[in-house]
This record gives structure tokens, sequence and C-alpha cells, in this order.
């Protein structure tokens, strides 16, 4: 079969500019959408009366008999193949006869890439959010398990204050939340139909793109043709989606990492999301973590470079855009292998109350200190300035601040009262903290609760 374009051309195609054009290596994989926007477009062009009903049965059955073959992993490749349009268009004539060359009425290539790639991304997108809720929901359910559960909160990677393994978890449930907004966003820019748009005028004939849209599930139609076959930001908007996703899971898993070394010890690796050494026998890695870690640079990646393809682009459709798909794939090929790996491990992760429990260190109370004397009427600047010495006289004597007397308190300021003891205790730090989103029992049960809701909605 002669190429789809060739007509104007008296030589041939040199082999290694065919092989530089093809897409046909990467693109296969859009075949269902292909067919499926085809079929669409059949029923479209007998509607606008230019197929007979006869002709559009036939287009139609031809169609399912070329879906059926790639479903069974039957379909062969040709050489002239160039890409999955050109592929079923010519499989379908084979199958069809002449009237598969009607198909391509009023279509070019430009509005049915862009069709058929908004389509599998709405799909990709679908998949993906069911995987980032089952990520949310382990985190969820590691969260309820322990969720008053003590350990040290940390800033700059140093003690700060009393925080609970509940809150550490829903910490990072939120952020994947705003990333299944962003990933809505990104489907919704994706289901914008551009076929009728034609190579960039617009198709001349009748068809009703409204009825075409409502057909192949997209919510409305490309306002204007040439913008149509050029946007790409659906594509941008995935990516940056994913890249964002890929430095949230990036920054669970560095804490993970820590978390289950010798020198935390917080949570310890099931086997089964964990490897070993092949030298050190007591080797437990959590190449998991890592790799998990490591992906996130091949997501930024990914859009960093679509950008720079895009950014020099005019209007209208260039071949720069045949450059859109590999990174979308790669990403989302990414995401919905990550994705199920970490929810896994999340599940199976083991706490260990009596490592976190050896961190809640004295030092981690030195801001109730500072918030004692601040209920006292002292001004804050003063109090942390008061607490700080408190903190540094523990230091000179070496002992823990909880253990210096009410008199050697006194002694720093006179605003420390017999009570003060009350406040020097985690329990007492960790529900003193009872705003929205604090650490405070009742506080924690309300997030816990606004979690599951944001989940289920």
């Amino acid at each position: 079969m002669t190429k789809l374009w060739g007509g104007r051309f008296s030589g041939q195609t040199d082999a290694l500019v065919h092989r530089y054009n093809a897409s046909i290596g990467f693109d296969s994989r859009l075949y269902d959408e292909d067919i499926t926007s085809s079929a669409a477009w059949a029923e479209a062009l007998a509607d606008a009366g230019l197929l007979t009903g006869a002709e559009r049965d036939d287009l139609l059955a031809g169609l399912e008999q070329v879906r059926g073959e790639f479903a069974a992993g039957l379909f062969a490749i040709a050489p002239d193949d160039e890409d999955i349009h050109s592929a079923v268009e010519r499989r379908l004539t084979e199958l069809a006869g002449p009237v598969g060359g009607k198909l391509h009425t009023g279509r070019s290539r430009n509005d049915q890439v862009a069709t058929d790639f908004r389509l599998w991304l709405m799909r990709a997108c679908d998949r993906i959010d069911a995987h980032l809720a089952e990520v949310q929901r382990a985190l969820l359910h590691s969260a309820a398990a322990a969720l008053d559960l003590p350990m040290p909160g940390y800033t700059h990677l140093q003690h700060a204050q009393p925080v609970t393994w509940g809150h550490w978890a829903l910490s990072h449930f939120w952020p994947l939340a705003r990333d299944r907004t962003r990933l809505a966003a990104a489907r919704r820019s994706a289901g914008v139909l551009p076929l009728g748009a034609g190579a960039l005028a617009g198709t001349a004939f009748p068809i009703d793109r409204a009825r075409l849209a409502e057909r192949l599930g997209f919510t409305a139609i490309t306002p204007n043709s040439l913008d149509a076959v050029s946007d790409r930001d659906f594509a941008a908007e995935f990516l940056f989606f994913a890249a964002l996703l890929g430095v949230h899971l990036s920054r669970l898993s560095e804490q993970l990492i820590l978390f289950s070394s010798a020198e935390f010890g917080f949570v310890r690796l099931d086997d089964a999301y964990s490897t070993g050494s092949s030298l050190m026998p007591q080797k437990k890695n959590p190449d998991t973590l890592e790799l998990t870690r490591g992906k996130s640079g091949r997501l930024i990646g990914h859009l960093t470079g679509f950008l720079a393809t895009l950014k020099g682009l005019p209007s209208s459709y260039d071949k720069d855009l045949q450059e859109d798909k590999e990174p979308v794939f790669d990403a989302a090929d990414t995401l919905e292998l990550a994705l199920p790996v970490m929810a896994g491990l999340l599940r199976s992760l083991e706490l260990r109350p009596e490592r976190m429990a050896a961190q809640l260190e004295a030092g981690l109370l030195a801001t109730e200190l500072a918030d004692y004397l601040v209920r006292r009427g002292v001004p804050f600047r003063a109090a942390h300035h008061l607490a700080g010495q408190v903190v540094r006289r523990g230091e000179e004597r070496g002992v823990p601040l909880t253990e210096l007397s009410v008199e050697e308190l006194q002694a720093i300021s006179g605003e420390f009262g017999e009570d003060v003891a009350g406040v020097l205790s985690i329990p007492a730090a960790l529900a003193a903290r009872t705003v929205t989103g604090g650490t405070a029992p009742a506080a924690l049960a309300a997030q816990l609760a606004a979690a599951r809701a944001a989940l289920d909605s």
C-alpha cells in the first residue's frame, strides 16, 4: 500500500527517513482509541449523508475485526505503516475493500491523532486515579491504626515538637488529594473533542461535532480548528500532575527510608517490599522506596522536555508534536506501576512504637515552656528567650529540662509557677494543639474523618 500522502511525490522516502518519521513503534498502543474514534467518524459520515447505511456497516464491521486482531495479538505491522492511523486504515481496506478509502473523508491525521491521544489520556487518568486512591486508603489505614501514637516531629531533620504517627501519615494523604484534583483537571482538559477540525481549517462536510463528542464521551468541542490540532495543554497538564505527584511520592519515600534505617528504626519494611545485598548478608535494602524516589526525576524530566518542545511551535500542527506521546505514555506507565507498589508497601508497613518513644526526648517540650509563659502574660519574644535560657541551663547541667526544679526555673523567670510541670509532658503537648489540623486527639479524629470524606467524595 502506498503512503496516505504519497500522491504528489514521484520519489520514494529514504528508508532511514521512514524509520525516523514513523511513530508506529510507540503509538500502536492507541489502536483501541483509533478504532473507537474511527467508528464514531463513520457514524458521523453516515449521519451527514456521506456514507450509505451499508457502507457504514461494512466499515464498522471491518473496524471491529481489526480491533479483534489487535486484542488477540494477531495484527501484523506492515513495512509501510507509518503510524497507528495508517496501519488501521490499511488493514481496514484489505478487509472491507474500497469503501475503506471513504473513512478518512473530511478528516486529517492532525485532528485524528489529537482525538485518539485525548481519548487515551482520559482513560489513563481514570486508571491512575483509582491507583492513587488506593495509596490514600493505605495511608488512612495506617493513620487510623496509630492515630494517637506519639513520635518526634522534625524540621530541618532536627527534633522539633511531638506529633503522632496518625498526624504524620495524614500529612502525606493531603498532597495526594491535591494531586487527584490536578489529575481531574487534566482529564477535563483532555475531554474536549478536536475531531472535525480537519488539518487546520475545519471539515468541509456537515458533521455534527456535538453528537460526535457525545458518542465518544467528550464533554465539549474545540472552538477553533487551528488551536484544535496544535493544543497539547492537556498533555502538559498531565505531565505536571505526574511530576508533582512524583515529588510527593519521593518525599514520602525519603522519609520512610530514613524511618526504616537503624538510626531511626521507627518502621520495618515487609520482606515483600525490600531486597538484600549480594555481599552483605545482614542487609535489608529499601529499594522499592529508592526506585520511587528515583523515578520522580524521570517524571520531572518528561515535563521539562515536553515544555521545551512546545515553546517554539507556531499555530496549527507541526511534526514536533509527535514527541507528545512517549513522555505521556512513560509517565502513565511509571505511575501505574509505582502507585500499586507504594500502596502495598504502606499496607504492610510495621510500626515500632518503642523506637519512637525512645526519641521523645525532653527538648521537644521547649515550646511548651514558651507557650506557658505567654499564657501568664509574658510577650512571646521574651517568653521564647526565657525558654531558650532554660534549655541552655539543662545543657549546662547535663540533664533534661524536665528534670530542672521549679526553683531553677524561677531563677530564670519569676513567671514560672508550681504548675509548670503540668505542661512538660508529651501527652500535654499533643493535647494543647486543639486547632483544626492540630495534634490534639479530637483534632486528629476530625482530620481523619475529613480525610475519609475527601477520599469518598
